[in-house]
């Protein structure tokens, strides 16, 4: 597995690197947003460890450029604590973040839970169909009117869990748990980003959804 690591923090870069390549990821830098795009196209990492803050271009532009040609799951790297920065991050495209000072423990474990999650394939069944829309279970792709439906690691996820749960409500906590494996509990709003970002993608009035819908006070699921 490849990770490609993008902070103007040499230092920091170093050890990140170091211990990556101590549990066996290769591993490519760079400084800048502007590099995190080239790289990204020329490296074709497996996941991306970027930087917020970087001169030239940051990495929420960085971020929003790459999903331009590629899925790979992207890790924000944020000295910001306010709930806007980080999702603002998750609309740029951005699969998950972390706070700076961060536990190298606490990045390598989220690290785990992307590659896990953009590698998994199914064995039973290739395919899963509702209505217009269907997912391959095996290249991970989502289709609408079998049209290719361009989503981040993170929103295939959610789609997923969703679709293989028809017309079973989830709430915010549930889906954290469920999806992101960790305590998310301080930043719920996370899964609101995403389920807006979906109905944008998926249904054809995401003010008046087909599929995906909210039952209020409790949460959201797929309606088959």
């Amino acid at each position: 597995m490849k990770i490609l690591i993008v902070d103007d923090e040499e230092l920091l870069v170093k050890g990140i690197r170091f211990n990556l390549q101590n549990e066996g990821y290769d591993t490519v830098t760079g400084s800048d947003g502007l590099e995190a795009v080239e790289l990204a196209q020329q490296e074709k990492p497996d996941l991306i460890i970027l930087d917020v803050m970087m001169p030239n271009m940051d990495g929420l532009t960085a971020c929003s450029r790459i999903r331009a040609f590629s899925n790979v799951p992207i890790i924000l790297l944020t000295a910001k604590t306010e709930d806007m920065d980080k999702l603002m991050g998750f609309d740029n495209g951005a699969d998950d973040y972390i706070t700076k000072p961060f536990n190298i423990l606490e990045l390598k474990a989220r690290i785990r839970a992307l590659l896990r999650r953009s590698t998994v394939r199914e064995t039973q069944c290739n395919a899963l169909t509702i209505g217009a829309i269907t997912l391959d279970l095996d290249a991970r792709n989502a289709y609408k009117a079998d049209v290719i439906v361009d989503l981040t690691a993170r929103e295939y996820d959610v789609i997923e869990f969703l679709m293989k749960n028809p017309n079973k409500v989830y709430s915010r906590e549930n889906l954290l748990d469920s999806i992101w494996a960790y305590e998310y509990k301080s930043d719920i709003r996370t899964v609101d980003v995403h389920i807006r970002r979906l109905r944008e993608k998926l249904e054809d009035d995401p003010a008046d959804p087909q599929y995906i819908m909210t039952k209020w006070g409790v949460g959201y699921f797929f309606k088959k």
